[in-house]
């Protein structure tokens, strides 16, 4: 399926793939260089070929699978990608362990791609579990990460009672976020902007009973 083209500012657009609009809404002009997090942080990755795995020891059997993933996502080959990142990280998971950073971040590309793929729910779900995996190691900076994908996704779905079951889930890790240090008490109008959708969607539900 396709995916709006919107390509992040920061990385090089290539021909052959849409990128879609990693931003909740339009920052405002910041004197200070905010790192990339999220979907904009693996999209920046993929384009502009830096590698996914460190050289860390026992994690050089990655590399080779990783140059095939980000070809088959820059050529648009998205279902091949999403193939090979599945089997990559089931690979990685047996021999590093399911919580690896290796793991955690081949499984934030897989969550990319499930995106780029059309499947918001695959990758709402994934970046969600990482957003708790990161939380719960006191990662604020990666949990924030992870909670700004799930929101791009969960915003692609369009069913109004699938995204209040989502969202309920996604504004409760949320607010946890909020009430520790860290960028998400930064951003909290985006917060906020999450739980106006969760009012129209409310509404839309309602509707759509009557």
């Amino acid at each position: 399926m396709d995916v709006p083209p919107v390509t992040p500012e920061a990385a090089p657009r290539p021909a052959a793939i849409p990128i879609p609009d990693l931003a909740l809404t339009a920052p405002e002009p910041d004197p200070k260089p905010t790192p990339a997090r999220g979907f904009d942080a693996v999209a920046e990755a993929v384009l502009g070929d830096e590698p996914v795995t460190t050289d860390g020891a026992g994690t050089a059997f990655l590399i080779e699978p990783m140059v095939r993933i980000n070809d088959a996502v820059k050529a648009g080959r998205i279902d091949e990608a999403a193939g090979l990142a599945e089997r990559t990280v089931e690979d990685a998971a047996g021999a590093l362990g399911p919580e690896h950073p290796e793991v955690l971040r081949l499984r934030e590309l897989a969550a990319y791609i499930a995106y780029l793929a059309g499947d918001p729910l695959r990758a709402f779900h994934l970046s969600l579990d990482l957003a708790r995996i990161r939380h719960g190691a006191h990662d604020a900076e990666a949990a924030y990460g992870n909670v700004q994908s799930a929101a791009t996704a969960w915003r692609a779905v369009r069913d109004p009672e699938q995204g209040l079951a989502l969202g309920r889930d996604l504004i409760d890790l949320w607010t946890e976020l909020t009430a520790e240090d860290g960028p998400a008490v930064e951003d909290i109008e985006e917060l906020e902007s999450a739980r106006a959708r969760m009012g129209r969607l409310t509404e839309r539900a309602r509707r759509a009973a009557e």
